[in-house]
């Protein structure tokens, strides 16, 4: 697992993450603290999701398959001809 690193934006020495206020899933404020002792600086940085480089093998079909592989063999029957029934209606 990678940890985000912060730098203290005064000094630019290495910062280390106190507290994590999350406002919206995708926003947070984080609370930092420079880890040299003569700077002592404490700020908040903003962290926010900026955009999708790989998409996510939950989203579409990916989350599908996995909803299907969590049914058992009756229930996926069940499934199946719901979406039979779907098709003949279209």
């Amino acid at each position: 697992m990678r940890i985000m690193k912060m730098t203290c934006p005064v000094c630019l020495a290495d910062a280390t993450i106190r507290k994590t206020n999350r406002k919206h899933p995708q926003l947070s404020d984080v609370y930092c603290q420079c880890t040299n002792l003569e700077c002592g600086h404490t700020f908040v940085m903003n962290v926010s999701f900026s955009h999708t480089i790989s998409p996510s093998a939950l989203a579409g079909d990916g989350r599908v398959r996995e909803l299907l592989n969590a049914l058992g063999q009756d229930e996926r029957k069940q499934v199946l001809e719901l979406l039979r029934e779907e098709e003949i209606k279209s």
